[in-house]
């Protein structure tokens, strides 16, 4: 009997107690650690070692949708994860629950890093401010921003600490501005290190800014008459000295509401831009230049008046009169919004009263064909005293004549030589002019190689409209010895005066 208590209860040991079983299952989740980028999904396997478990799954606040499940395992999809977050993983069996917590951690790369000039120009020895900032990256704390002017780093920031953790991804640092700087580009590289956390290393860089340095302390200078014709073009100018840089300049200029089209040039640090202006207004206005550089912009304004004024008006009642008529020349002003001018014809006996014409009555003569009268205007404006002058010419109509000095009456020709026979008559309308000798005309535009058969005496006669002229012109032909001898004549005379001289010179300077 004992023997048969003791058998049984050996077997009661070596049998496995099923509470005890129980009581030693565990609890795991999959993955043991979890990344996700922001707005991504995450799949999560919550299993046991129960053989049979009890009620399990998971615990959290994302939305979770149940897509797969075994006897001792159930796995969840995560949709949407935009949040930091702590998941409970439970299974209980036997009575007896238990659990395991999955961290879920949101990441967000830099993709975008932005750098910022404040100001993007700037003087030199003023301080500017360069701010790189990552919109949209977590975990903070796993972030580094660099600064690099160039190549060269600026500044390194990380937000490791718990206290920086809670700022924003932005790194700032203040420069003051050298010659040296200009065109330095300035750029920011963002790089965020999940290696310690199951990810990869994400990097990012922004594009270039570039720092622009200048100088423009002097205002433009404007270079226009004070006074302006209206219709007439004139030319303005404005200068801009002591800028940099000069040729990014930009020159606008106004006169009264009307933009101008500028040409520009420049030379070292000075820009010109000249413009034509043609004002159609009567009165007052103002030119106006406005120059800018960047940020920067300078005005001058120029009052100017624009007047009308046009030449006088300058009237002969008949335009091609005979010799001998009696002519009357008008001169007249027109009229304008201001004063009349003073008019002043030339010949003229007496100035006239403001506002009324002057007038001049000439006989017209022969003399008097090709002359050149004229009328002058005097207008104040604006206390200076303006003039203009108006010409017309005179045109005299009379009959052919002859004049010595044209057409002299005895010629000269040298034998062997070329001529011509010299006869230029006088006349308006001009004559026409022929020559004849014998009854045969003689070509005047052919010159002639003289002989002894061209001593004869030629008839020339011009004629007009208005009549006609005859001449006789006698020509002699001289032998070539008589002038060589002549010419040898002169040419001893003048050497045995300069060699009298010569030595006078020598006895009067020399002992």
């Amino acid at each position: 009997m004992e023997m048969l208590l003791f058998g049984v209860w050996a077997l009661l040991i070596l049998i496995p107690d099923p509470g005890a079983a129980e009581e030693r299952f565990e609890v795991s989740v999959w993955p043991d650690q979890a990344l996700v980028k922001y707005g991504q999904s995450l799949t999560v396997n919550c299993s046991t070692t129960c053989p049979d478990p009890g009620p399990g799954g998971i615990e959290t606040l994302l939305k979770k949708t149940e897509v797969g499940k075994g006897p001792q395992w159930k796995k969840f999809l995560l949709e949407d994860v935009t949040q930091n977050s702590i998941l409970q993983c439970f299974f209980s069996c036997a009575g007896i629950q238990k659990d395991i917590n999955l961290g879920i951690t949101v990441y967000q790369p830099p993709e975008q890093v932005i750098v910022e000039l404040q100001p993007a120009w700037v003087a030199v020895d003023e301080a500017f401010t360069v701010t790189c900032r990552v919109p949209r990256v977590t975990p903070l704390e796993n972030l580094t921003l660099t600064l690099l002017q160039d190549d060269r780093e600026l500044r390194r920031k990380n937000f490791r600490s718990l206290a920086m953790a809670s700022q924003r991804a932005e790194v700032t640092i203040n420069v003051k501005a050298q010659w040296v700087d200009d065109r330095c580009n300035f750029s920011c590289r963002a790089e965020l290190d999940l290696n310690s956390r199951g990810g990869g290393l994400f990097h990012s860089n922004s594009a270039l800014q570039i720092l622009r340095l200048f100088e423009f302390s002097q205002s433009p200078q404007l270079r226009v008459s004070s006074l302006l014709e209206v219709g007439m073009a004139e030319t303005v100018s404005c200068k801009v000295a002591r800028v940099f840089p000069a040729e990014e300049v930009m020159i606008h200029m106004f006169l009264g509401d009307q933009e101008l089209s500028p040409f520009l040039f420049w030379e070292g640090d000075t820009i010109w831009a000249n413009a034509t202006i043609r004002a159609m207004e009567i009165g007052d206005q103002e030119l106006s230049c406005l120059a800018s550089l960047g940020p920067v912009e300078q005005k001058t304004s120029q009052p100017v008046y624009v007047y009308n004024f046009p030449p006088p008006v300058l009237e002969m009642e008949e335009m091609y009169p005979l010799a001998g008529t009696e002519i009357n020349v008008t001169c007249s002003g027109h009229i304008l919004t201001s004063s009349s001018p003073t008019l002043r014809l030339q010949g003229a006996p007496d100035l006239p009263a403001p506002g009324e014409p002057a007038w001049l009555s000439l006989n017209a003569s022969e003399e008097d064909d090709g002359r050149n009268l004229s009328c002058e205007a005097s207008l104040e404006v604006q206390g200076q005293q303006l003039s203009k002058t108006a010409v017309i010419q005179l045109h005299v109509l009379y009959k052919p004549r002859f004049e010595e000095s044209g057409c002299p009456g005895n010629q000269i020709w040298v034998e062997g030589m070329v001529q011509m026979l010299a006869c230029v008559p006088k006349g308006n309308p001009t004559p026409v002019l022929m020559c004849t000798w014998n009854g045969t005309v003689f070509d005047l535009e052919v010159p002639q190689k003289a002989t002894w058969n061209h001593s004869r005496t030629y008839c020339c006669t011009a004629t007009n409209q208005l009549g006609s002229v005859s001449k006789h012109i006698e020509v002699l032909v001289k032998g070539l010895d008589k002038g060589v001898s002549s010419i040898i004549l002169v040419i001893f005379r003048v050497a045995f005066v300069v060699g009298v001289i010569y030595m006078a010179l020598i006895r009067n300077i020399w002992p």
